[in-house]
């Protein structure tokens, strides 16, 4: 099953090119949920809610995927995890760039010495609302990857059960901004975490350390990869990540990137695929003008 979420915080099936409303279904799950849970009352309930939706989805009509505004398919995780060098390709790419600013820092040896990093969950946008970049004078790149959506709460996961521990995956653009700050701060940048186009349930992805993902920008193929490539395979990064932290529904991990990271600008147009879950094109744009306060007065300045 498909899922996502579209235009004022709407949920749907996907199936083909039309989505179908359940967003009856979310209402009832979120007024039962505690205010106070962690992680994301939707994605804790579809075990059980499952049955339902896809009966509310065969009675709702189509619409067209086309007309609506794709958000990210997770609402309120906890947090964004992310895996910094796990395709010894991109590693090794890193290495030898001569193109990076003087200050910049550079990817670490592994996984395994650097950690996990995270992302601010403001920095988590829908496919229909774009890259906006806030430093256009500053190297801007694109990072495609495999996203997990944990589906139940957990800790100290042992690495055979990791598939019990998953809702769903989905498609991740882990974007960043090359410079001397800690890699967390730059990648955390609103917009900088794209996630879509919808989640596909883990029952249709059978082996999620097995399928091709690719990034064209502008039709030009930049990254192309298989995930049986990472060095820290799906369910490495769950025992990884839940040793540290606990793992909550809705938690998303983005998976690592591999080789072909290049820059961007306002303007250009990103296309990933990634086998199992379909296709998203995501536009690059400038940020916005946003208002800020000060000594009580309302000024502008660019984002």
């Amino acid at each position: 099953m498909k899922l996502c979420r579209f235009d004022e915080d709407r949920l749907g099936v996907v199936k083909g090119d039309m989505v179908h409303d359940v967003t009856a279904a979310q209402d009832e799950i979120r007024k039962s949920a505690r205010y106070d849970m962690k992680g994301d009352a939707v994605i804790a309930a579809l075990p059980a809610w499952r049955a339902r939706i896809e009966e509310m989805a065969a009675k709702a009509p189509g619409k067209p995927i086309s007309s609506v505004k794709l958000l990210s398919p997770v609402a309120r995780p906890t947090k964004a995890m992310a895996a910094p060098t796990n395709y010894k390709k991109h590693i090794e790419e890193m290495r030898s760039r001569t193109d990076l600013p003087k200050d910049a820092t550079r990817a670490p040896p592994n996984i395994e010495k650097a950690g996990i990093f995270l992302k601010a969950n403001s920095s988590i946008v829908g496919v229909s609302e774009g890259i906006p970049l806030r430093f256009p004078d500053r190297l801007n790149e694109h990072e495609i990857e495999l996203v997990i959506i944990i589906g139940k709460q957990g800790t100290d996961i042992p690495k055979a059960k990791f598939k019990d521990y998953i809702a769903g995956y989905a498609m991740g653009l882990d974007m960043t901004c090359r410079g001397s700050e800690d890699r967390s701060f730059r990648k955390s940048i609103d917009g900088y975490s794209v996630i879509g186009p919808w989640m596909v349930t883990a029952d249709e992805v059978a082996n999620p350390d097995d399928i091709v993902i690719t990034l064209h920008c502008n039709d030009d193929l930049r990254q192309t990869a298989d995930t049986k490539d990472l060095i820290y395979d799906c369910g490495r990064l769950i025992e990884f990540a839940s040793s540290f932290y606990t793992l909550y529904p809705g938690d998303v991990i983005f998976t690592g990137t591999p080789e072909g990271v290049s820059p961007i600008e306002a303007g250009d147009e990103i296309v990933a695929t990634i086998e199992k879950i379909g296709t998203m094109r995501v536009r690059v744009r400038a940020a916005e003008a946003a208002p800020v306060a000060e000594a009580g007065v309302a000024v502008s300045r660019m984002s």
